[in-house]
């Protein structure tokens, strides 16, 4: 299969030692081809003791269990070969998955990690708690992606400092309690909001996404909240999607007006929105324009969800 000579020799077992005797003899060799990108046979050893040695940091070794939860893109390959190296086990999964199948995998196999893209680590964040072997929530990829509709949804982006909330996991609960604290105003008397990632009503269904990023002294924050029910159709009319996973490509979806039973405005929403989160930080929030550092930070992630 890989051309070599009869006295080469069998090649050794296990996926890592095999990697690693492939790549001696056959280091720059096309070994993935992804979209445009070509990866060597070096290049995929080297990534794969990248991950093999920061897995190590993070005390993973022999017999540890890592879930991985990535498509079918060059990290899954870094990640898979990564685990091995140590002698721990390995546990793919699909990506399809959503809160409780995902959380009946990680606690059956007893993951201590997990490996999954950024767009992924609001879901996992939010099931932590019920996983009490995972200790390490591991992303990769600037692939966030949340699905907006122009007539259905409100983007809200904030730029503030971290003195003012030192504490990722304090960020989050406090935009969470402003974001539930102004749905229930709106009419949406049961939202709640449990843990990173989401503020949710009507039995589970999400109603508002809550993405985080810092950048040196500032945190940048991104929320997408739901006023009205998004017609998902011209989604799939760009993003092919197999029927018979139609229904888990995207979480269960509600909103201000399905919950409430009238629609709440874009002013209205800003208005509240911003009265509380006044109340939360104790500051006074006036229209204006971004300063130099948080336009700086605006922009800087901006450039990173452009990369796929």
């Amino acid at each position: 299969m890989f051309g070599r000579a009869k006295n080469d020799g069998p090649l050794p077992m296990g996926l890592a030692h095999t990697l690693e005797e492939i790549t001696r003899r056959y280091r720059k060799r096309e070994a993935i081809r992804y979209e445009s990108q070509t990866i060597t046979y070096q290049e995929l050893e080297e990534n794969s003791n990248r991950v093999a040695t920061g897995l190590a940091t993070l005390g993973i070794g022999k017999g540890d269990r890592v879930a991985i939860m990535l498509p079918n893109v060059p990290e899954f390959a870094y990640s898979l070969f990564g685990i091995q190296k140590l002698g721990g086990v390995a546990v793919p999964f699909n990506t399809m998955y959503k809160g409780r199948e995902i959380s009946f995998i990680l606690k059956d196999s007893g993951a201590k990690a997990i490996i999954c893209l950024t767009n992924f680590a609001n879901l996992i964040n939010e099931i932590k708690e019920e996983c009490p072997d995972l200790e390490h929530v591991i992303v990769t990829g600037q692939r966030t992606l949340v699905f907006i509709d122009p007539d259905a949804t409100v983007n809200v982006q904030m730029v503030f400092e971290k003195a003012q909330l030192p504490d990722p996991d304090e960020a989050f609960r406090a935009i969470g309690a402003v974001l539930v604290e102004t749905f229930q105003e709106l009419g949406v008397k049961d939202a709640w909001y449990k843990h990173q990632g989401a503020v949710r009503a009507g039995g589970g269904r999400k109603l508002a996404t809550i993405l985080l990023s810092e950048i040196e002294n500032l945190y940048v924050s991104n929320i997408v909240a739901f006023l009205k029910e998004m017609d998902t159709e011209p989604l799939f009319k760009v993003l092919y999607v197999p029927p018979e996973v139609k229904d888990k490509a995207l979480e269960p979806l509600t909103s201000v007006e399905q919950e409430a039973g009238e629609t709440a405005t874009l002013e209205r929403f800003r208005d509240v929105l911003l009265e509380k989160l006044s109340r939360r930080l104790e500051i006074t929030i006036k229209p204006g324009k971004l300063t130099r550092d948080e336009l700086m930070a605006y922009e800087k992630n901006r450039a990173l969800s452009h990369k796929v």
